[in-house]
């Protein structure tokens, strides 16, 4: 832990952002604990007993995310991008089979079944399609294509794969990611207010063609109306009032669908009140803006974007969650980053942040240090 030791690990912490590490432990703790408390509810019913399998699952998740979390976070910038390229392909390449291999839930193939978790591929097209399209966008090679015109080759089969599940949350935030990448490499308002009018329309026309669409809209603009998930789920917030009932005092979870998932801050809310559900989205904050200000004073154009837009996908998709869970935001069946259960989730998230914070390290003398990932095979000594 000396600063005079130049090893991998003395290296890696006296360079990364230990306050946005923090931050990130503390919300997969927070998870965990929640886990804890959404079990019984998950794996048994009002009139049933439950067990906490799903915490125990969870365990394991986390302490995998974690280990990806900091290896990612070791990663040289050639490296991120490297690894970014293989994960969109695989991601990708997962997301086609899954419309004809996959499992289907409610209407939806978003899952591979691989026995002991399901695996939901798309998770991971966002933190790989914003290294990459930061990466294009950041290139400072004259290219006959505009760059913004390239990310869409990127764009349109992301998109195409996540409708066809469909997935129309997970479409709009990687619309939003993109518009953000474009937004800040300086593209002119005009075209950003054209991107947001053709996602208004997309949007009008997944209202058109997806009956489950139509309902959640429909039903969130009636005010007389409140959603049977988003019902109960007012209702725990209002149960558990300033502090909450206590550690596994809830009742209303049990009646609750996706207690573990979606609405996982339903739970928190319920059991622990607002005080939990304050921290939490007071940590998002901090992790948003830390992110976002490091980002801002990194050296590289790419490290720039790359890492706000890493920064903006997962304060994004945290807000929606908290949105749903308290009827702000038509329901989306989008999980809360760090928070809610589930391998891929987790997983994915773990990633997105290895990401940013190996963007964001600060490396003195970067170019002299900065080794290719298979720099071993051309006989390169370290």
């Amino acid at each position: 832990m000396n600063r005079a030791d130049r090893s991998g690990f003395s290296d890696w912490w006296w360079t990364v952002d230990r306050l946005a590490l923090a931050t990130m432990l503390a919300l997969i703790a927070i998870g965990l604990m929640l886990a804890f408390a959404a079990s019984p509810a998950a794996s048994g019913g009002p009139l049933t007993e439950g067990d906490f399998r799903y915490a125990a699952k969870q365990i394991a998740f986390a302490a995998i995310a974690v280990g990806l979390l900091g290896g990612t976070s070791m990663l040289a910038p050639s490296q991120v991008k490297l690894a970014a390229a293989l994960v969109f392909a695989l991601a990708l390449t997962g997301s086609a089979v899954v419309l004809f291999a996959g499992t289907e839930i409610l209407g939806a193939r978003r899952w591979l079944d691989l026995g002991w978790m399901t695996l939901q591929p798309s998770e991971f097209l966002k933190p790989s399609f914003a290294v990459l399209a930061a990466a294009i966008l950041a290139e400072r090679t004259p290219t006959r294509i505009s760059k913004p015109a390239i990310t869409t080759v990127l764009l349109l089969p992301t998109i195409a794969v996540l409708l066809l599940q469909p997935d129309v949350g997970q479409t709009f935030l990687v619309l939003a990611l993109w518009a953000a990448l474009l937004f800040f490499a300086g593209m002119a308002l005009k075209w950003i207010w054209m991107i947001g009018g053709g996602s208004a329309g997309l949007g009008a026309l997944a209202y058109l063609l997806f009956p489950h669409v139509h309902h959640r809209v429909a039903q969130f603009l009636n005010p007389e109306q409140t959603g049977y998930q988003a019902g109960l789920s007012l209702k725990a917030f209002a149960h558990g009032g300033l502090l909450g009932v206590g550690p596994g005092a809830g009742t209303i979870k049990y009646r609750l669908p996706d207690a573990h998932s979606d609405f996982i801050y339903a739970v928190a809310g319920e059991e622990f009140g607002l005080a939990l559900c304050a921290v939490i989205a007071l940590l998002f904050c901090v992790l948003a803006v830390r992110l976002l200000l490091r980002s801002a004073a990194a050296r590289e154009p790419f490290a720039q974007l790359a890492g706000a837009g890493l920064a903006i996908v997962v304060a994004l998709q945290a807000f929606i969650n908290m949105g749903v869970a308290v009827s702000l935001l038509p329901a989306k069946g989008m999980t809360l980053p760090f928070i809610s259960y589930g391998g891929s989730s987790l997983f994915a998230v773990a990633l997105t942040m290895g990401f940013a914070l190996a963007l964001i390290r600060r490396r003195p003398q970067i170019a002299s240090r900065d080794k290719p990932l298979f720099a071993f095979l051309s006989g390169a000594r370290a």
